[in-house]
């Protein structure tokens, strides 16, 4: 028999309007000393040790240079707000010192947002391009082959590729590129301790990629030939690079100044993570490095990642299909688990952009970044893109995955404006977990709930390993379409369930959205539990539902249902 719950909207049932009207009312530094505290904690704490997963914080990809969009002077609005946010900063060019100009210009974006983390002792990230592309400049394309880093072809040509096959002693090269600098020494200087520091790279080098190496690489050939398998040449090339970036990483630590730094900092790699599209096409093998011995090389290489929870604005990839990013990043929770085994302090953040771009004027070219935005594609399927369905999208992301951070991305020349109620949303979605205990809780300790019932729809080419991991958290209802699933088939509601406590005693988290439009009266089972009758709102609906009593109890009180 159902049980009818009472209904309460994301941002209505936690306490996140409550929470935010008292950090307004208080002295800013009060609220940003409040928001530290949680911040170090969080940032500091085991990956998933004891104390259960840190609870989330907010970072960027947008450094708000020219200042554009998400500046330093916002990150401090935002830390005065009482905000739980990781602050990020663009890596130092230059010499600060060279001139009057250089060091009021260092001044006026690092000064007041360094000297508020210092004062807070605040971890902070950097944020950096991939030093390693370097190293397939010209002048490193012209040395001798046996010291050229970049792929060499079996004509002899040098071409602007990275080869895992390479010299290794080059790789030490970035760090004097990029560490030893005027710039980063004075960073280190205004701010010596850090208790945290996150070198986060853009990780997108021309690389030679593993189905390449028989018709570019003459390294490979002279020492395997050809005809060896795929899985051979996936190996290979893995442990290629297995070797050769921690080689950079240690010179770059060497090439610091302050102790602290030297300690502190940790490499995190966008997209350095196992394969998202893991079984989606019969070729998805092609842009991965997967082994019998690991799905991922990653996390051999880096302290962390940062793998993309993206809605691709070049291809067909949408927030309501089987072909979604909430279906995709799935296959991610198997694939953590392994990462922690090989590192258990592996860092996992996520990386999120919703397809949207926003037109300078004046700007040719970002006028047609805005017309391939993803909101103009749904508009054209007779949709509408706002603020309540990007809450839920990134809400079911959070909580399937409960990263350290959520790091969004908007382009570099993007203004805050047209974005603020969006990257504001996020903000709340990652306050409230740090607001309400029910939700810290969960989000510690919960136990994602697997839906056994049916297998995850990409099934291409699936390594026996990896035929019987658990890999489908989507809980069933009454609204779902009739199966086999296609990529473009429709999922009306998304929905998921963490649970606590033992038989007979389990309490669950349940956390549904609806891309299309808010649903009444949706009928969701939950496994262990039974079928439930729940309101799906675009935003997001959360609901506590405890097994021992049969109820199903609001979070916080009807009052705090207001708009954040």
């Amino acid at each position: 028999m159902s049980l009818r719950l009472t209904i309460w909207l994301a941002a209505a049932v936690l306490a996140v309007p409550m929470f935010s009207r008292s950090i307004r009312g208080a002295e800013p530094a009060d609220a940003a000393r409040r928001a530290a505290e949680a911040i170090c904690r969080e940032a500091l704490a085991p990956a998933n040790g004891s104390a259960g997963r840190p609870l989330p914080l907010v970072s960027h990809w947008n450094m708000g240079g020219q200042g554009r969009g998400w500046t330093p002077q916002y990150q401090v609005e935002l830390l005065n707000r009482g905000h739980h946010i990781l602050p990020w900063m663009a890596w130092p060019e230059g010499d600060p010192e060279k001139d009057e100009k250089s060091a009021a210009r260092f001044q006026a974006y690092y000064g007041e947002l360094l000297a508020l983390c210092r004062a807070l002792g605040l971890p902070i990230s950097l944020r950096a391009t991939q030093w390693e592309a370097m190293l397939v400049r010209k002048e490193y394309r012209a040395l001798p082959a046996a010291e050229c880093p970049a792929v060499v072809t079996p004509e002899g040509e040098a071409i602007p590729k990275l080869c895992p096959f390479g010299p290794v002693d080059k790789w030490r090269d970035p760090a004097k590129q990029y560490v030893d600098t005027p710039g980063m020494k004075k960073l280190q200087a205004l701010y010596p301790d850090p208790p945290l520091v996150l070198f986060v790279s853009n990780n997108e080098a021309p690389d030679l990629r593993w189905h390449e190496v028989e018709k570019l690489s003459k390294r490979y050939l002279d020492k395997y030939g050809k005809g060896r398998s795929d899985e051979f040449k996936r190996k290979v090339v893995a442990q290629g690079w297995m070797e050769r970036y921690p080689v950079m990483f240690q010179a770059m630590r060497d090439a610091l100044v302050a102790a602290a730094w030297k300690k502190n900092v940790r490499f995190v790699g966008y997209g350095a993570f196992g394969p998202s599209h893991f079984g989606r096409w019969p070729q998805w093998k092609q842009y991965s490095l997967i082994t019998e011995q690991w799905t991922s090389p990653d996390w051999y290489i880096w302290d962390g990642g940062s793998p993309s929870y993206y809605t691709h604005n070049w291809c067909d990839i949408r927030d309501h299909w089987v072909w979604s990013t909430q279906v995709e990043s799935m296959n991610w929770i198997f694939q953590l688990e392994e990462a922690w085994k090989v590192k258990p302090d592996f860092w996992l953040e996520i990386s999120t952009w919703d397809g949207n771009n926003t037109w300078v004027p004046g700007d040719p070219y970002d006028a047609q970044l805005l017309a391939k935005s993803k909101a103009c594609q749904y508009i054209k399927d007779g949709q509408t893109y706002t603020p309540d369905r990007f809450e839920g999208w990134i809400q079911f992301g959070m909580w399937l995955l409960r990263p350290r951070v959520v790091r969004e991305f908007r382009g570099s020349t993007a203004p805050l404006e047209p974005w603020r109620e969006y990257f504001e949303r996020l903000l709340a979605a990652v306050d409230r977990v740090h607001a309400d205990r029910n939700l810290a809780q969960f989000w510690r300790h919960g136990r994602l709930v697997p839906n056994t019932a049916h297998q995850h729809p990409y099934q291409d080419d699936i390594p026996e390993k990896y035929r019987h991991v658990l890999r489908w958290y989507l809980l069933d209802t009454d609204l779902d379409p009739v199966r086999p699933w296609q990529m473009n088939t429709n999922i009306p509601v998304f929905s998921l369930a963490l649970s606590l406590g033992q038989e007979g005693k389990y309490r669950w988290l349940l956390f549904a959205h609806s891309p299309l439009e808010d649903r009444s009266n949706v009928k969701i089972k939950v496994p262990g539990y039974g079928t439930v009758t729940v309101d799906v709102p675009r935003r997001g609906a959360f609901y506590i539902i405890d097994q021992a009593s049969r109820h199903a109890a609001p979070l916080t009180p009807p009052s705090a249902a207001s708009k954040y």
